[in-house]
Parts: structure tokens; sequence; C-alpha cells
């Protein structure tokens, strides 16, 4: 047999693994609310060649890829427990049993690693948290996406728009099902046009037609205790907001930077301060989002005494696709056409989120000709002299085995560039090949899907408010 009978043999055996995977994975979901996680990338309701892409871009050990040979026997244990709501990484398992001395079993090993979703000691399964959408735009249409996939945990109950006129649920259902960035959406879509409803993927989502958030009853829709999440921008203070605390509504999360006392999240920086009675969150910006993980994972590492963050960001629908008025400074320019320099309130926000970062943070940004994903450049000046390789180990590290790996991705590709990061699901991507770190000055270069990624965060926040955000296996250290 040549080496290239051998290379597709082993490519043949591995196709028939992930082929395999796909029922268990779907199986362990959709019974008992379990996701399958491969280094913080779920493996629910994906193909076989995406299952193994994802195999093959797992960063491991020794730099070598995670083989779906070592995984495959985790897999076939958990499917044998009696395992509760929860995620659980084959990806940190395989690593754990490797460095693993006492000669378990996979079987024996995979038990002791998830008892805290077996047994007496499981989650036990709750009735999902309804969730409405107050407006229906790019981040909305994308975080209903999201939600009809996480039905186990969060429903999609109703999205609450102005009416635009003829044939407004049929072209809203469209924008739904076809996205020139996102692509199409994965499942079927019907309308029943005579009672305002969108049926995704068998979820029935209620359109309500509505000027006023003041008017709106949900419970006469059947709705109750609902996390409302209004991603119009329009209101971002706490009075504001409040409009929207109706009759079955029990939160509002804005998808929008909050202002006054209303607390700026971030998942896995600062989401666990959330108070439980507080009913009014922000989850700040989709560039807050994307530079204060690897702030926090660079300020505990090494200290920052002071930082600037010039973010490279994508145009948006507030800017025009020709020259035309605008109220804000250059935005009216055209988009599509030229570089654009605006402002963020990524920089002053991050006090919001990371008080325990004393270092000013200042900030600006250039709007650019693409549709989506964004780069932020943040040069910090440490609190200590450091190398390149010490840097890139440890945002490595940050990103597969720490607390915020779900926020932090971390790529080494020659050839990386923007499109390339379309769909992530990270709030930020460090760019291994872009960073420079001379003594005590490190440059990151952090890719983030501005549209996608932020909506990731924002459901993880509604997740954590709902009670519904269940543990992770095996269990890393808190960095």
């Amino acid at each position: 047999m040549t080496v290239n009978d051998d290379v597709f043999t082993d490519w043949k055996t591995r196709e028939e693994l992930a082929e395999t995977m796909i029922p268990i994975i779907g199986r362990l979901h959709r019974e008992r609310d379990v996701t399958i996680l491969l280094h913080s990338r779920s493996l629910v309701n994906k193909s076989v060649i995406s299952i193994l892409k994802t195999h093959r871009f797992a960063r491991q050990i020794a730099g070598q890829e995670l083989s779906i040979t070592e995984t495959f026997p985790f897999l076939q244990a958990l499917a044998t427990l009696d395992l509760g709501p929860s995620q659980i990484d084959l990806g940190l398992l395989a690593e754990a049993h490797r460095a693993d001395d006492r000669g378990l079993s996979v079987a024996e090993f995979t038990a002791e690693a998830v008892a805290g979703a077996t047994g007496a000691n499981k989650t036990e399964r709750q009735a999902p948290r309804d969730v409405v959408l107050y407006g229906f735009g790019r981040i909305g249409r994308l975080l209903a996406r999201l939600l009809v996939e996480k039905a186990g945990g969060l429903r999609l109950r109703a999205i609450v728009v102005r009416n635009g006129g003829g044939d407004d649920l049929v072209k809203r259902a469209s924008l739904l099902r076809r996205d020139s960035i996102h692509g199409q959406f994965q499942g079927t879509i019907t309308v029943d046009e005579a009672t305002d409803t969108i049926v995704a993927n068998g979820n029935a989502i209620k359109v309500i037609y509505s000027n006023d958030p003041g008017e709106v009853d949900y419970t006469a829709y059947g709705i109750d205790n609902a996390i409302l999440i209004d991603n119009t921008g329009r209101w971002r203070d706490r009075e504001g907001l409040s409009q929207h605390l109706r009759p079955g509504i029990a939160k509002v999360v804005l998808t929008a930077p909050g202002k006054g006392d209303v607390p700026n999240i971030v998942h896995g920086v600062n989401h666990d301060t959330v108070k439980p009675d507080e009913r009014i969150i922000s989850c700040a910006s989709c560039t807050t989002n994307a530079i204060v993980p690897p702030l926090k994972a660079m300020d505990d590492e090494y200290g920052v005494l002071r930082g600037h963050v010039e973010t490279v960001h994508s145009f948006t629908n507030d800017q025009n696709l020709l020259d035309n008025y605008h109220k804000a400074d250059r935005r009216g320019r055209s988009a599509p056409l030229n570089m654009v320099i605006t402002e963020t309130g990524a920089a002053s926000a991050v006090a919001k989120a990371l008080p325990e970062l004393k270092a000013k943070i200042t900030g600006s940004s250039i709007r650019v000709p693409v549709p989506d994903v964004s780069i932020a450049i943040l040069n910090l000046q440490l609190a200590r002299e450091t190398t390149r390789e010490d840097v890139l180990e440890h945002l490595r590290e940050v990103s597969l085995t720490s607390a915020l790996k779900r926020q932090i991705d971390f790529i080494d590709s020659p050839d990386a560039v923007s499109s390339d990061f379309i769909g992530s699901r990270h709030a930020s991507i460090v760019d291994a090949g872009a960073t420079k770190v001379e003594g005590d000055n490190a440059i990151l270069y952090l890719w983030y899907d501005n549209e996608f990624g932020y909506s990731c965060q924002v459901v993880r926040v509604v997740q954590h408010v709902s009670g519904v955000e269940y543990p992770t296996f095996p269990v890393v250290p808190t960095h």
C-alpha cells in the first residue's frame, strides 16, 4: 500500500467516525439538553466535513491536531451516562485524559470528569424561558437564528416591529431566511399571515406590530416572565428601557452600550456581577466585547498600565450608501466608497465592564468598505517585559482552557483575512501572525464578527440571566 493509499484510508475512517458521531450528538442535545463542544466550538447540527475541520484546527499539546479517533470514544462513553443539561468539551476531555497518569479507561475517566452532570448531581431540565425581540434588523435576525437553534433553554415567542405596510410579514420572513453575509437559514420557515406568525423549525414566533413599547400587553399573547431584547438602540438609559417592563416582561437586555447606571455586561468577564433583581442590563458594544476579554487576559498575566485601541470597523446601516445628510460628522459620506473616521465608545466602556483594570484606555475608529467583520488593534504598555512567544503561548492557552475560551479564539494562519471570520461565535480572535511584542509593549490584532460573534455574546448573557446557562465539563481553572 502506498502513502497515498494510507492517507485515503485514514480519511475514510475519520469520515465514517464523524458520520457516526452526528446522531449521538443530536440525540444528547435533543433529549438531554447536552451540547457537545470541541475546544468551545459546538458540534451540534454540524456536517461531517465541519466536524472533521473542527478537529483539524483545534490546537493541541505539542502543536498536534486532535484526531477524531481520540474524541469518539469519549462521546461513546458520554452516551451511556445519565446526563443532565450541560456543555461537555471533548477536546478538554481528551487532553485531560492524556495528562492523567492513573491508568483509567476512557469510560472511567469520562464518568469522573463529568460527575457534576450525572446522577444526583445533574441539573434538572427547565421549561424554556420566553424571549421577545424588540426590533428585527441585522442583530435581531441573527439573534432569532441563534434562539431558534437553542430552543431547549430559550424560546423565541415574539418579535415587535413597526408595520412596514404590504407584505410586511412575508418580507421579514424572507430576510430571516436569506442573508447576503451569513447565508441561508439552516432549517425551514413558513408564514401564517392570518395570525401574523413566522414558524421557524417548528417554533411559532408571533409578530407584534407596535410603534410604542408602552402599549403592548405580552400576556395577551401567552408570554410570561420573558426576557425582552431591545436591538433598536433607540433607548439606552434606564428610564427609556423601563418602558419595556410591561405585563409579561421580567427583564430587558439592550444590544448597545447602556447609559447612566445601566450595567454594561461582557459575558465571560463580568456576567457574574449581575444582581438577581436587576431588571435592565446592557450587553455593551461589539467592540467592547472584542477588546475586554483579551484585555483581562493580558492584565491578569502581565498587568496593563495603559493602552489604545484602534478599530477598523465594517460599515453599518447607520451610514449612507451614497453621500447624503447625516447628523453625525463624516457618516453622511458613502460607506461602500470611503474609509470614514469616527468615534468609538468602546474604550470608555472598558471601565464599566472591567473596573478592576486601572489603566487608561483610549480609542478611535475607522469605518471601512466591508459589510461584516472588524479588527481591533490593541496597543498596550505592560507592567513587565515579556516576549512575543510568551504572549502568544499565554493567549493560545487562554483560548483553549481558560474561563474565557468561549470569548477568545486564536488563529495562526499566514493568510487570514476578514472574511475568514464571518460566522465566528467568539467575541474576539487573536491573530498570532500579526502580534507584535517588544519589551513592555504588546500590540494585539483582534478580529471579530461584529454581527454574529456579538449576537452570540448577547445570547450567552440572556442564558445567564434566565438561569439556563448550563455548566461546562470538564471544569477548567478560572483565570
